[in-house]
């Protein structure tokens, strides 16, 4: 059966060439029913994550039958937010891929900027390999670092949103005024709940290009009414009308922004080395040598030659004897 869905997936790359349709007519044994666009509830959230196509089919055959669905993104942030999004409640990890999550007949798996969902049927990391591996307009650029900086302890599982502008704003906590979080500075966020003694925390973290900006929203946060604030660097978090104040600020402390330096420094090369510069010029002098005598002896070698086997040779510049000798 591996081999067989081993198959399934190669004859899904090779039969999918660029502007054709996402899922091919025939998967191995599988038959494709009528492609139609996978469902996006909630329009304006999927255009605000940047979806570019997405397409669902139905495959049957070999006494099995399971759904496809697939979403092409713009970037992965937008593949790595409808992941978030569309994460069942009752998830769990899945070992196919660093953003994967299956249920017991579901696997949801985010791979760049494209999203896939199976429905029916569970592939593995090797069943699956062929089909990532060919996978065309990828966009293999880096994830966001704000979940990084969102506390870990006591999340309400698969819980997190990941905000990109006002209508995933919307849809995630309402509370909070697009004006207020201002997203044409660059702002992202992520909506993330908390369990606690006192009942359920809200936590939202926002993040922007630069800690002055930051700077600035933190204090529009702050009018809000009922709201508790913590900037840290370009971060800024905030918990709404917590049931617990003491709890909502334990939780505001473990959000802690550490900036990440890259030293571009020059590394030294074998060019750097004195030794190996002295031995190179030794060796380059020994091969000029070495052409030298061969080009000597060629065309010496030549001469000779001609002169006793060529009728009628004669050297173009003839030697100039000095007969010294009959003087």
């Amino acid at each position: 059966m591996l081999r067989r869905i081993t198959v399934l997936l190669l004859a899904l790359a090779a039969c999918r060439p660029s502007g054709a349709a996402m899922w091919p007519e025939q998967l191995g044994p599988f038959t494709r029913g009528v492609a139609q666009p996978a469902p996006t509830p909630n329009a304006g959230v999927w255009e605000e994550y940047g979806l570019a196509e997405t397409e669902q089919a139905q495959y049957t055959g070999d006494s099995r039958r399971f759904t496809a669905s697939a979403w092409r993104f713009r970037d992965p942030t937008g593949a790595m937010a409808a992941f978030d999004w569309q994460r069942p409640a009752g998830a769990t990890p899945s070992p196919v891929g660093q953003l994967a999550a299956e249920t017991q007949d579901t696997l949801l798996l985010a791979f760049y900027n494209y999203l896939f969902r199976f429905e029916g049927w569970k592939p593995d990391e090797a069943e699956l390999a062929p089909l990532l591996e060919s996978l065309s307009r990828t966009d293999q650029s880096s994830l966001p670092t704000l979940p990084s900086y969102v506390p870990a302890a006591n999340r309400v599982p698969n819980s997190e949103r990941y905000v990109l502008g006002p209508a995933s704003l919307e849809l995630f906590d309402k509370r909070i005024p697009p004006s207020i979080v201002a997203f044409h500075m660059g702002a992202e966020g992520q909506i993330t709940r908390y369990s606690g003694k006192g009942g359920e925390l809200t936590l939202g973290v926002f993040s922007y290009p630069t800690p002055n900006m930051a700077r600035d929203r933190e204090s529009a946060f702050r009018e809000m009414k009922g709201a508790l604030v913590k900037r840290s660097g370009p971060l800024v978090a905030v918990i709404l009308s917590p049931p617990d104040a003491d709890e909502a600020e334990r939780l505001l402390a473990k959000v802690q922004y550490q900036a990440t330096i890259t030293w571009s420094e020059r590394m030294p090369t074998a060019r750097d080395n004195i030794g190996n510069l002295i031995l190179a010029i030794f060796s380059l002098t020994g091969l000029l040598v070495l052409f030298a005598a061969a080009a000597g002896l060629a065309v010496g070698g030549f001469r000779v030659f001609a002169r006793r086997y060529i009728k009628g040779w004669e050297d173009e510049e003839p030697l100039i004897l000095l007969r010294l000798d009959k003087r």
